[in-house]
This record gives structure tokens, C-alpha cells and sequence, in this order.
């Protein structure tokens, strides 16, 4: 966290953090009675982060499985060069079933997650959308066998 933003936050902000980190749907009244404090504090301080931009939303988590997705994987891109990262990135926004795309060092400027329902899904998706797209030279693709840990950083 930046250093400036993170010296705006004191022990109440942090404990209001850490409660919404393991629930994110716990009640402003219940953050106030576990903190000691009131309802309207509670709300002024969430306020506080959101614009702070220490809040960016609250997210829903899915058991993928269960609603037909069975194949989560991981792809590393190799493209032709810096020039091509925000055309590459434009055009990997359309594609619905890439969730999570990070710039990286090392062997691939690019990492992605892709979550399919089978592996002829994933095939369409590498063949027939990932690879098709201007600026990328090759792909290198990680299947996930399972997921033993999905957690937020914890703060205190």
C-alpha cells in the first residue's frame, strides 16, 4: 500500500479492514458493535477508504464447478514487443472468460486467468481468440488441478 495512503489509516480503519477481509458482508452495525464504536463511524470511515481508493469493491465468490466452469488455467504471453501491450490488453478485455490479467517480469510479459467450462473451451479460447490476437507471438498454458488457497492479505 502507499505510504501516504497507509499513514491516513489508524487501528480503526485496520480493524474495519481485517472484518471485511474475512466477511465482506458483515453490517455496519455489527462492524460498530465488534470496534466499540458507532454505526455512523463505521460509515464515515468505509466512505474514507472507498475514496481514499482503499476500497474498490466487494466481490462475490463463486464455487466455478458447480455452475458448469470446470477448467481454470493459466497462460503465460509471450508478444512482440512493449509497443503491443495496450492493443493485446484492449482486445483481451472482450474475451469474458480471461478473469485476471497481470504485466509481469521474467519469461512472459503477460500472465492471464482463464476460466472454461471443459477443455475443448479452453481450446477455442487459446486457438481461436488468444492467439489470434495482433501483438502476441506464442502462449505457454498452465492447467490448475485445484485451488487450495483463496484469501485476501491479511493486515494485523
Amino acid at each position: 500500500m502507499n505510504s501516504q495512503i497507509f499513514n491516513n489509516l489508524d487501528k480503526l480503519d485496520l480493524d474495519i479492514l481485517d472484518i471485511l477481509i474475512k466477511d465482506c458482508k458483515t453490517p455496519y452495525l455489527e462492524i460498530a458493535r465488534m470496534c466499540h464504536v458507532s454505526g455512523g463511524t463505521i460509515h464515515v470511515r468505509i466512505k474514507k477508504m472507498e475514496d481514499l481508493g482503499i476500497l474498490l469493491g466487494y466481490n462475490l465468490l463463486l464455487d466455478l464447478p458447480k455452475l458448469g466452469f470446470d477448467v481454470c488455467c493459466f497462460v503465460g504471453i509471450f508478444t512482440n514487443g512493449a509497443s503491443s501491450l495496450p492493443e493485446i490488453i484492449k482486445e483481451m478485455q472482450k474475451i469474458n472468460e480471461i478473469v485476471e490479467l497481470h504485466l509481469t517480469t521474467g519469461d512472459f510479459e503477460i500472465f492471464i486467468k482463464v476460466i472454461c467450462r471443459n477443455i475443448t473451451h479452453l481450446q477455442d479460447i487459446l486457438i481461436n481468440h488468444i492467439n489470434k490476437i495482433k501483438g502476441i507471438h506464442r502462449t505457454n498454458a498452465f492447467i490448475s488441478l485445484s485451488q487450495k488457497i483463496n484469501r485476501n492479505i491479511i493486515l494485523n
